[in-house]
């Protein structure tokens, strides 16, 4: 990798949360070039007044091609991978059909190698150049995961997922190997390259009492760990947990009472929250991840963008493959604005892609490394084509501005318009 690579296209680059800004439009500026050096953003700028700044850099010139942030995928499952577009069932059936099944296999270390590399594959020939991830109960599927992810030098977050009830026996831990085994992960891998450790119990129904507990323990003892779990996905999950947990006010309490409620929480779909579920989370600034694809792909429904971004919550985006039905976040953000429609805001292509990149990268406490071209991040990057396909190219040619030049890309676009990807400033 030379020292200096200077990227000429159209690089874009976010100023503001486009959610915050009258016009969004206008949280974002376009510049001629970014200057890349020794894996991160040097500056950005006109062409001219970069080449001269850095003579000897390497220069790459991708025409008329958007040049943004790589995207941050906020919740996956990666042991999913094989079973994805699995016909016809809601999220109880989907996980006793399809994924308990599945994740068996992942007490072979070798089988566990081989779908995270394909996962690798999948998720970077689509842009994601960050995901978080749930593994499986065994630590050897962590292993595999953060060793591939390592290989490529992508950041990566990810945790074994713990339960001692509710599922098969052969996926079942304890409360006390469960600490165990995700204390001695954590203490492996959290923050070795670009890897970090998420605590990660599946769901409510799927832990006991003293599992959330222990859980919630051990992230007490390591409060930069992120954790992730479900939260208000489906109607008939909520109707579970209040059978399961009937001294709790509501399913956010099953974790507020036993230490997972926090800000560097990160609460999958979150669909059908009570006001004072929204009220505790808004307080703590933990972060709802919407995973689109998924909710209308298991019948989840639909989550109200506009209302939870109005009242200060903090959202990310994810595939949440395989329950989501597609590995791009250009699929993922057009499935965020179908469902917008149907809640009544039509949300703006700077809105999508900032929640692509930027804001999932706030939701992860990495806003200040990833989701962004701004001097000193670092450069995960993507380049779209904004003409990859017949279609697209039709559209995109009549366009008024950057934005209405994007968005057939957003609704239409798939790998085919990810032209090149950077990690760390290195073209993959």
């Amino acid at each position: 990798m030379p020292p200096e690579t200077l990227v000429t296209g159209q690089i874009l680059s976010f100023a503001a949360s486009p959610f915050g800004t009258p016009t969004p439009g206008d949280a974002a500026e376009v510049h001629e070039a970014v200057l890349i050096r020794d894996g991160k953003i040097a500056a950005l700028g006109q062409a001219a007044a970069l080449s001269a700044q850095a003579p000897q850099a390497q220069r790459v010139d991708l025409g008329d091609a958007l040049i943004c942030a790589g995207f941050v995928d906020a919740h996956v499952h990666y042991p999913q991978t094989a079973m994805i577009a699995s016909w016809g069932k809601r999220l109880i059936d989907w996980l006793n059909a399809y994924t308990f099944p599945e994740e068996m296999r992942f007490g072979d270390p070798g089988y566990a190698r081989g779908i995270a590399d394909r996962y690798f594959d999948l998720t970077l020939a689509n842009g994601t150049t960050t995901c978080v991830s749930y593994c499986t109960v065994h630590p050897a599927s962590v292993t595999a995961f953060f060793e591939a992810a390592q290989a490529r030098r992508v950041r990566a977050v990810a945790g074994k997922t713990c339960m001692d009830r509710n599922a098969p026996a052969d996926l079942c831990d304890t409360a006390q190997s469960a600490y165990d085994q995700s204390k001695a992960l954590l203490e492996s891998w959290h923050g070795v390259d670009r890897l970090s450790y998420a605590i990660t119990p599946r769901f409510s129904p799927t832990s006991t009492r003293d599992q959330l507990a222990a859980l919630g323990a051990l992230w007490g003892e390591h409060p930069d760990c992120l954790m992730q779990t479900h939260l208000s996905e489906q109607t008939d999950e909520i109707a579970w947990v209040r059978s399961l947990y009937p001294e709790a006010r509501d399913y956010l309490d099953t974790y507020e009472a036993h230490g997972l409620l926090g800000a560097r929480g990160l609460y999958g779909h979150a669909i059908h929250l009570e006001p004072r579920e929204r009220d505790r989370l808004r307080e703590v600034g933990a972060a709802l991840i919407h995973c689109p694809t998924s909710n209308t792909f298991i019948g989840s429904g639909l989550f109200d963008m506009a209302a939870r971004m109005a009242e200060g919550q903090r959202v990310g985006l994810a595939t949440d493959t395989g329950g989501g039905s597609s590995f791009s976040m250009l699929r993922t953000m057009a499935a965020a604005y179908e469902i917008g429609q149907l809640t009544g805001t039509a949300l703006h292509p700077a809105q999508l892609l900032w929640l692509a990149t930027a804001g999932s990268a706030e939701a992860l406490h990495m806003g200040g490394q990833i989701g962004n071209i701004a001097p000193g991040m670092e450069a995960d990057l993507v380049a779209l084509d904004l003409a990859s396909t017949p279609a697209i190219a039709q559209r995109s040619a009549r366009a008024n501005d950057i934005w209405e030049a994007l968005f057939p890309t957003i609704m239409m676009g798939d790998d085919r318009a990810v032209k090149r990807v950077w990690i760390a400033g290195v073209p993959i």
